[in-house]
């Protein structure tokens, strides 16, 4: 049994710091926050909503896309709200309990991008490289599966991740971010923190892995379409969406583990808190953009659905 550490104690609450420099300029921010979140929300609901209503869009790459866009409802709704409370409040703080759910919304909502991208990438090879298959094998069933596969993954890894947090005793109660996240709290630790980083870099390459095979399948699906002009216009029209979401997710995800992990404190606040917050602020609002203005039916049925009086629109 370790000896009490001096600086060791029950941990109630968490001081967020990640405002602490920036407060003169918190009325800019709360009032661009007000009109970006409900541009998100707005955004995605559109999208949903609009697959939802029409029969001919519950096929299986857009009942996907419609995953990825209530999965950044999710997951932005883990941290807009408590960001914009922030910005109004002198005090930057959040329970213990808040803290961990604040991790488990934001991340298992980031690493449920990352499988979404997956099977939408399966959903494509089978619609471009086995096109006489394609409905024997994305049966309703399978389709559910991979619905499932996408929450119960991410759900699943971060419950591992939050119960070694929770059983970490803490020296301090101070996170230098405008959000909880795993790695931050982790640091705190008065302890070893080996099982905790092992399996948090497990979890890292096992999705950044979801990334390097999707782009090994679109590298394979580049050298089918090429075949055929019909191939080359499938691609085109459903892939490169993809692939720009994917890079989207990366690139943002990316930012976030290099810059917590060994970021340099020298730099400035605000580009700071820009890189923190990159993959919350960029894919939710691009994702629905990048789907719904590429994919020609789905961008048709949304121009009715705001204009269905001043636009007709035939199939």
């Amino acid at each position: 049994m370790q000896p009490p550490l001096e600086n060791e104690s029950i941990v109630l609450v968490f001081t967020l710091s990640g405002l602490n420099e920036t407060m003169g300029k918190r009325v800019v921010f709360f009032s661009l926050t007000t009109l970006y979140y409900p541009l998100i929300v707005l955004c995605n609901v559109t999208i949903i909503y609009t697959v939802i209503s029409h029969k001919k869009l519950q096929e299986p790459m857009y009942v996907f896309i419609c995953n990825l866009c209530i999965n950044s409802l999710f997951g932005t709704s883990g941290f807009y709200p408590k960001f914009m409370y922030d910005l109004l409040s002198q005090d930057h703080i959040i329970s213990y309990a808040g803290c961990l759910i604040q991790i488990f919304v934001i991340y298992s909502s980031v690493l449920c991008d990352f499988s979404t991208l997956t099977v939408m990438a399966y959903d494509r090879y089978v619609a471009i490289c086995r096109p006489l298959e394609y409905h024997s094998v994305m049966t309703n069933q399978r389709v559910l599966e991979c619905i499932l596969f996408c929450w119960l993954s991410p759900f699943v890894c971060m419950s591992v991740v939050i119960v070694l947090t929770s059983r970490l005793t803490l020296c301090g109660s101070s996170i230098e971010k405008l959000y909880c996240e795993n790695w931050s709290v982790v640091k705190l630790s008065c302890f070893s923190t080996t099982v905790n980083n092992v399996i948090g870099y497990v979890i890292i390459i096992v999705y950044f892995g979801h990334a390097v095979l999707i782009f090994c399948s679109y590298i394979h699906l580049i050298g089918k379409c090429r075949k055929s002009i019909e191939g080359r216009h499938k691609f085109m029209q459903t892939c490169i969406p993809h692939l720009l979401a994917l890079f989207n997710v990366t690139v943002a995800l990316l930012f976030d583990v290099l810059y917590t992990r060994y970021g340099s404190k020298s730099l400035p606040q605000d580009l700071h808190n820009f890189m923190a917050l990159e993959f919350l602020l960029i894919p939710p609002i691009l994702n629905p953009l990048i789907y719904g203005l590429n994919l020609t039916r789905l961008r048709k049925e949304v121009i009715r659905l705001f204009f269905k009086k001043q636009v007709d629109i035939s199939d």
